[in-house]
Formats: structure tokens, C-alpha cells, sequence
């Protein structure tokens, strides 16, 4: 496995394009609503957005996306839409998968993944397998996933594997047992929709982040939108604890607009 900078431990190198993208992806029900429609209309939407980002994404040079599909606290909606996302799920790995593998796409699945139907849990399985050695971008579904959950499913593992080191472990102990210890932090988190909070999502990898939040509903999120989204990154002087006279006394700018 890849090992990658700690933001907290060590400084990352910055470029003009992300290298990797979190997204939430908020607003399909109130996509729906605001139709006439049924929310799992918006869920449905949603899936051909995904499918347009991960092209983008491609063609703009990013390495990860990782995409908050649902949280842990998701099993609190109305039991027939979670029914529906759960077979909507289903027929996304479906229908996806081989076309992802054909364009050298990684699948991951990161969460608490024993929750899942065995099929659904099958599928996911398969498609990380078959694409475990792509390399053009590596798509990462969080499913069943929260920040908490992921942080203290690391520790366990952690005092497992090394109950000797209790009351000394380090970052660098911990970081491997992380659900996405394969991907760089993310340089650029993008909620759509209009909130602006995190959600329990990624709590560990977003500590230097750039947060960048747009009222655009997710089925309505285009290329335009994400470039959007990047030019705003591009203005950010990333200083990682730094301050801007130490920055620019290196050289170091903030990257230039596309």
C-alpha cells in the first residue's frame, strides 16, 4: 500500500489541480420535490451525475473521488427510500462496474460494509476486485460510512495488532487501519446542496482541506460546477500551519486559474 503525507505530520505538495476530490452529495430529495417528483427520482439523477463527474474527473486530471453515498446515520430516513437506495445500489454496481473497469477506473467501497445484503455485499467485492489494479482514477463509494465509526474501527484494529504500544501509539501507528489509508488526504471537499457542514464525514482525512460549498443541487452538478468549485481551490493559499510571509518567502503562491 501507498503510503501518503500526514497534512499534520508533514507538508503535502500543492498543485493547481486537486489531486483528490471528496464530495457529499446533498439535494436529490429537494431535486425531486421541487419537479413534483418522488425523492428516489432525485436518487436516480443522482447516479448520472456521478457517472459525468467520474468522466470529469478523468479528463481533468484528478486521481480520487471519493463520493459520500451514505452515512451511517442514512438508516434513519423513511424505511421504503432506504430500500430503494439499497436496489439502486445494487443496480448501479451492476451496470457500472464493467464500463468503470473498461475506462481504467478503481472501485473502492469504503464503510461498515456487514450491514449490507450478502448480494450487495458480493457485488461490491467483485468490482473491487476486478478493478483493484487500475490506475487512471480511483472512485471511492463511502456506504454505511461515518467519521466516528471510522476512527474508532481504527484504534480497535490498532490495540489489536499492537496491544504492547497502548498509551504511545502515534499517527503513524493509527493511519493504516483508516478506511481509506490507500488515498492521499483530500485537497478539495465539495458539499452541494446548500449546507455547510460535514457530516460525520471523512473527519479524520479533512483536517487541511479546502471546503468549497455551493447551493447546486446534486443531479444539477455539471463540469461547469466542478470547475467552478477548482478555481475557487486554485485561489486558496494552502499554508498547512504556515504563515503567508514563510510562504511566499519559498516561493510558493497560490496556483494560477485554469
Amino acid at each position: 500500500m501507498a503510503k501518503f503525507t500526514s497534512s499534520t505530520q508533514a507538508i503535502p505538495s500543492v498543485s493547481d489541480v486537486p489531486r483528490h476530490v471528496a464530495i457529499i452529495m446533498d439535494g436529490n430529495g429537494r431535486w425531486a420535490k421541487q419537479r413534483f417528483l418522488p425523492r428516489v427520482a432525485g436518487h436516480k439523477c443522482g447516479v448520472d451525475t456521478v457517472r459525468a463527474m467520474v468522466r470529469t474527473c478523468i479528463s481533468q486530471g484528478i486521481e480520487y473521488l471519493t463520493l459520500f453515498a451514505f452515512s451511517s446515520e442514512n438508516w434513519r430516513r423513511p424505511a421504503d427510500e432506504v430500500s430503494f437506495l439499497m436496489g439502486l445500489f445494487v443496480t448501479a454496481l451492476q451496470g457500472e462496474v464493467g464500463k468503470l473497469h473498461t475506462n481504467g477506473v478503481r472501485l473502492r467501497v469504503v464503510g461498515d460494509l456487514q450491514a449490507f445484503e450478502p448480494r450487495l455485499l458480493t457485488l461490491i467485492r467483485e468490482g473491487e476486485a476486478l478493478t483493484a489494479n487500475n490506475t487512471r482514477l480511483t472512485l471511492t463509494i463511502a456506504a454505511n460510512y461515518g467519521g466516528r465509526w471510522d476512527i474508532l474501527q481504527a484504534i480497535n484494529q490498532l490495540t489489536l495488532s499492537h496491544p504492547e504500544k497502548a498509551g504511545h501509539y502515534t499517527e503513524a501507528d493509527l493511519i493504516p487501519h483508516l478506511a481509506m489509508a490507500y488515498a492521499p488526504e483530500p485537497d478539495l471537499f465539495i458539499r452541494t446542496g446548500g449546507e455547510q457542514r460535514i457530516s460525520n464525514f471523512l473527519l479524520w482525512q479533512l483536517a487541511y482541506s479546502e471546503f468549497y460549498f455551493t447551493d447546486t443541487l446534486w443531479p444539477d452538478f455539471t463540469d461547469a460546477t466542478l470547475s467552478e468549485a477548482i478555481r475557487s481551490y486554485q485561489q486558496r493559499e494552502r499554508r498547512f500551519g504556515r504563515t503567508g510571509d514563510q510562504i511566499r518567502s519559498v516561493g510558493v503562491s497560490p496556483a494560477p486559474t485554469l
